[in-house]
């Protein structure tokens, strides 16, 4: 039985964790959430608004096709929407002549339409920033790395398949704008069929991400192609997609998709959640049914200035995605791709929000800070220095808590 003195050395340790979680706990109630009272009100506002605009029927908005064939990418339709001064109006069209745009309703209903600095307007409408001729069309050396058909390949044991160009909403902070042209288009069958054949002729591919663009921009009828011709393939074990529609566009995950999904398993899912106004109840709805067919779900945000580097922000869309039973993978530093650098952050700040979340939340709400190396390098995981200091007997180590420890270098027999 444990002592009093003990148990009150215990309860002093349990008040000064708590302690710990006040500065975010205040944060959280000041942060808007997908889930918010008001966020919803807002969001069914303009659903209404929408729909009348568009002449649909609310079984029209929860058709992913009719979401794709009415999205926004005109001005003057968007200032039916949104509150845009006509000088704004001609930065979003002069943007749009270099650098495609479109937003599906449901996104755009997400949006405040008269704050300018909405992190979802800002992830989604272009704006003059994006004209800046700093950066690389192509930092990550894709067209380097491009063997066969539409594969990317930069591991030993996996690969990447880039389906279609096409998405439910062109991100302003894209990696890939320079292959998003003025139209979509998605991969013919003699090229898919190209880059399966390099495959099935490379026996150490273990491991294929089909994405884009985003792959769920595809009918169903491709998708079933492009993943059973991979489970054909016996040296493939594990399939992942990569798509930001859960986000953009959560009635992408219809009863046939899921029917298609659970024929191909392991199959993994990897979304792209950049702030906790992103997790609607139809976001999290979406999430859901992909979990209870069985696809692991794993969410890669990229760290974008006056979006989420903010350490309160980033702990709660983790906790966020942990209750839609997705789990946070990477944080990525932004690439430095041209129209895009106006997003940009320093890696301190990045490491700043890991260092804040070690110990303050499970390890399973902790992603890892990614850097892409330059000219497709690979990727480089960014961590806190938790070594002080170092010898060949010991490791002087610094906890969470900034405490320094000393621990053997190797183990004494």
């Amino acid at each position: 039985m444990q002592s009093d003195t003990n148990r009150e050395i215990s309860r002093k340790r349990g008040e000064t964790l708590r302690e710990y979680t006040t500065e975010y706990r205040t944060a959280k109630v000041e942060i808007p959430k997908g889930r918010d009272p008001d966020c919803i009100a807002r969001y069914e506002a303009q659903k209404e608004k929408l729909l009348t605009l568009l002449g649909g029927t609310v079984a029209d908005w929860d058709n992913w096709n009719w979401q794709m064939q009415n999205r926004i990418d005109d001005p003057e339709r968007l200032g039916q929407i949104l509150t845009l001064d006509a000088e704004e109006r001609r930065q979003i069209a002069q943007v749009g002549e270099q650098y495609r745009w479109a937003i599906t309703p449901y996104y755009l209903a997400l949006i405040d339409p008269e704050d300018r600095l909405d992190p979802i307007r800002l992830l989604s409408i272009p704006t003059v920033q994006e004209m800046g001729a700093a950066g690389e069309e192509d930092p990550m050396d894709e067209e380097h790395t491009n063997p066969a058909g539409i594969i990317t390949r930069r591991y030993p044991d996996r690969l990447i398949l880039n389906v279609t160009n096409a998405c439910a909403m062109f991100c302003r902070h894209c990696q890939r704008r320079r292959r998003i042209g003025g139209k979509d288009r998605d991969v013919s069958r003699a090229v898919l069929d190209e880059s399966l054949d390099y495959i099935r002729q490379s026996p150490e591919i273990r491991d294929v991400l089909v994405t884009g663009g985003d792959a769920l921009a595809l009918p169903n009828g491709e998708l079933d192609y492009i993943l059973s011709s991979l489970r054909e393939i016996p040296t493939v074990e594990v399939i992942r997609i990569g798509t930001r529609t859960l986000a953009t566009l959560p009635m992408r995950i219809d009863d046939e998709f899921l029917e298609i999904v659970k024929k191909y398993h392991p199959i993994y899912l990897n979304t792209h959640f950049n702030t906790p106004r992103e997790l609607t109840p139809e976001a999290v709805a979406a999430c859901t049914r992909l979990a209870n067919v069985g696809v692991p779900l794993g969410n890669q945000m990229v760290l974008l200035e006056g979006i989420n580097n903010d350490k309160y922000v980033v702990q709660c869309l983790n906790h966020e995605m942990m209750l839609a039973r997705v789990r946070p993978y990477y944080i990525f530093h932004a690439k430095s791709v041209k129209g895009t650098l106006h997003f940009g952050t320093s890696i301190d700040d990045g490491l700043e929000i890991m260092a804040h979340l070690r110990g303050r939340t499970s390890g399973m709400a902790i992603p890892t800070y990614i850097l892409n190396a330059p000219g497709g390098l690979g990727k480089i995981p960014l961590l806190p220095n938790y070594i002080v200091e170092r010898d060949e007997e010991t490791v002087t180590l610094q906890t969470w808590e900034g405490r320094k420890v000393q621990y053997p270098n190797r183990p004494k027999r």
